[in-house]
This record gives structure tokens, C-alpha cells and sequence, in this order.
């Protein structure tokens, strides 16, 4: 991605793809609850994302990623699926605490790091190497 990101800002791109409905449309409220942080702070944290275009913010009405924002939230997404599949099914990592500590990895894994996951994950398990994430 052009522009950087800190992990703070990919959760809340990742929560509001995550809480968006069929038309993906986000909650603040939705938001908030998901993260565990108070209305302020998902307020200034839109704010910012808006002036990256990352995000379209319509008070009263919700959040919606725009194209940049969407392949943004769907990047942090599949690192985190994929360093979770890897916790729990190759080293055995309980699913509570393989999402937990995914979360944290996938914003400092290198790409490196991150395609040679994704090749081992494929010949461990055997199943099809889907696409992975690219700069």
C-alpha cells in the first residue's frame, strides 16, 4: 500500500468491513462495541481515515470504505486469517488465543514472512494457496 497505515488504523478499517451490512454499511456504534474503545475515539480515527479516502463518514447514517479502503481492510484480513490458520493448525494454538496474538502479528509480519506462511500453510494442509496479499 502507497501510504502507511498505523496498526490502530488498520483495526478500525478491518472492524468496519467487518460490521458493515449487505449495502457495507458500518455502525459507529458497531465499531466502537467491536474494538472496545469509546465513541471519541472511533469519531477522530473516521475523521482521519475520510481525509486518507480510505473511508466515506455520513454522521447519523454510518461508514463506508471506498475501493482504497476496502482492499485495506481485505489486506489486514488475510494476514490475520492466515497467521490464525497457521497458530492453530499447525501449532496447535487454541482459537481464542490464535486470534489474539494474530491480531497483534499481522501488523508487523513482513510480506516475506507472510507469503512463506502461506506456502507452508498450503503444503501442511494441503488445500488450495489462495491469494495472498501484495504491497
Amino acid at each position: 500500500m502507497a501510504t502507511h497505515l498505523s496498526s490502530n488504523m488498520e483495526d478500525y478499517l478491518e472492524a468496519i468491513s467487518l460490521a458493515g451490512n449487505e449495502e457495507g454499511l458500518a455502525r459507529v456504534t458497531d465499531v466502537r462495541d467491536l474494538l472496545g474503545v469509546k465513541t471519541p475515539s472511533v469519531t477522530g480515527a473516521l475523521k482521519v481515515l475520510a481525509e486518507k479516502g480510505y473511508l466515506k463518514h455520513e454522521p447519523y447514517r454510518g461508514v463506508t470504505l471506498t475501493a482504497k479502503g476496502r482492499r485495506a481492510a481485505e489486506d489486514v484480513k488475510k494476514r490475520h486469517g492466515i497467521l490464525s490458520r497457521f497458530l492453530t493448525e499447525v501449532i496447535g494454538v487454541g482459537p481464542k488465543t490464535a486470534d489474539i496474538d494474530a491480531c497483534k502479528m499481522e501488523h508487523t509480519v513482513s510480506r516475506e514472512t507472510l507469503d512463506k506462511l502461506h506456502d507452508f500453510l498450503h503444503k501442511y494442509t494441503g488445500r488450495p494457496r489462495r491469494h495472498t496479499p501484495k504491497d
